[in-house]
């Protein structure tokens, strides 16, 4: 039978609103029986669920194991796809490749049978879950017999042989921000990294330790002492400290006693609550860059935030891919043995 004609986006999979894309809709065809032409069909073993989407479901499930199965079936049921409606996010997924559209065979480095890692979000994934398996709390990973659906647009990283697959997932899937934080830092530069000993936030730390260099400083603010604890240890920041990242005075207080007053080159946020954006801009100099790879920050809060204290910060949208993403932060777990053990033993 000859397959459907699909769109590149994935506009052939929604269903309401029309004229939409698949990661605003509020609904779209998860439908698995039958694949169009430019699709990539995934038998799912696990979600890795964003951060932010995964605090806020456990919450409002009382941490009960049954009710976040609960949440996460309705929300699938309800727009076929795993976007939180609360925070807006999704995750990514690991599985095998079950079968590849007529149209993209023979065009992309992907057989049947392949593991891969989608490097695109659950809030855009044609997802269906047949059932919930086993739910990993304290790494936001969900064991699940299921289905999901690549678009030809979609990325993707196949997982590597000489890594577990848990550690390449979970790495994986905060890719953006240890590639982004490589681009961004420079010879020299002063940094800090909120949420530091956070998953993405310990990539960011070693990463901004290698680009800065000997004449530049990394700063690694922690929210618990076991955090911070572990940060001191690893030894990729030059100084760590412990606060609350939704208290901005306290936090600027501390940042122009360890800078002399001159602040920061390069702010990266990766924690995953709200109301931390007047932190991460205040401790910004005021031609510095500010990263916002939390998907809890409000861009509402940071733009008037910044405009109502004045500061002149260049603030980047954390966009979970840049080119290469998946290479490099799979390398730093390659090259450095210390930061490889505590991923293996953190979420692994």
């Amino acid at each position: 039978m000859t397959q459907k004609k699909g769109n590149k986006y994935g506009v052939h999979r929604v269903i309401e609103p029309k004229g939409v894309l698949p990661q605003p809709a509020n609904k779209i065809d998860n439908n698995m029986d039958e694949i169009y032409d430019n699709e990539i069909l995934i038998d799912v073993q696990t979600l890795n669920i964003d951060s932010a989407s995964f605090t806020d479901i456990s919450a409002r499930a009382n941490h009960d194991p049954e009710k976040i199965k609960e949440i996460m079936f309705d929300i699938v049921a309800k727009q076929g796809k795993h976007r939180n409606p609360w925070t807006g996010s999704g995750g990514m997924l690991l599985g095998t490749v079950e079968k590849i559209g007529d149209a993209l065979k023979g065009k992309i480095d992907l057989q049947e049978g392949d593991k891969i890692a989608t490097l695109v979000s659950l809030s855009l994934t044609p997802l269906r879950i047949d059932e919930i398996l086993e739910i990993r709390a304290d790494v936001d990973q969900v064991d699940i017999k299921g289905k999901a659906i690549l678009f030809e647009s979609g990325i993707y990283a196949k997982i590597p042989s000489d890594l577990p697959e848990k550690l390449a997932l979970s790495a994986l899937d905060v890719a953006g921000a240890p590639a982004q934080t490589a681009k961004l830092v420079k010879p020299g530069d002063t940094v800090l990294i909120i949420g530091a000993g956070g998953k993405s936030g310990m990539l960011c730390c070693y990463e901004a330790k290698k680009r800065a260099g000997v004449t530049g400083k990394v700063i690694g603010l922690c929210h618990s002492e076991r955090s911070t604890k572990r940060m001191q240890d690893l030894g990729f920041c030059d100084y760590v400290f412990s606060a609350d990242a939704t208290q901005p005075v306290p936090v600027l207080e501390k940042i122009e006693e360890l800078t002399g007053g001159k602040m920061c080159d390069v702010t990266i946020n990766n924690v995953n609550i709200p109301d931390t954006e007047m932190t991460t801009i205040l401790a910004t100099k005021n031609d510095g860059v500010v990263y916002f790879f939390s998907m809890a920050t409000s861009f509402t809060k940071a733009a008037l935030g910044a405009e109502g204290v004045g500061s002149d910060v260049t603030m980047i949208v954390g966009n979970g891919y840049t080119k290469g993403h998946a290479e490099i932060t799979l390398q730093e777990l390659r090259e450095c043995e210390k930061l490889r053990e505590i991923f293996t033993e953190l979420y692994a």
